[in-house]
């Protein structure tokens, strides 16, 4: 499986719907990197993403996006192959 980093907060309703998605397909590893204790990954996740919002997700060097983009990258049958790469 390859590896899912995930820009977060503490209080994200979306970052928990995205890690409950990720569990429920199999992941048991997210490098989870918080934004609201880190101001500098906050920037670091805006440079490379080009959003200011969490979750930000990666799987491998994918940009996923945000907890909408895994839910349709899910519902197109994208995500379980992305998953195991």
């Amino acid at each position: 499986m390859r590896p899912v980093k995930m820009y977060t907060t503490a209080v994200c309703p979306y970052c928990v719907r995205a890690k409950q998605i990720l569990k429920a397909k199999g992941v048991e590893q997210i490098d989870e990197v918080r934004v609201d204790m880190d101001p500098a990954e906050r920037v670091r996740m805006m440079e490379t993403t080009g959003r200011r919002t969490v979750p930000q997700i990666f799987i491998g060097d994918t940009h996923v996006g945000g907890c909408d983009d895994l839910v349709a990258l899910d519902a197109r049958g994208g995500l379980v192959p992305l998953l195991q790469g």
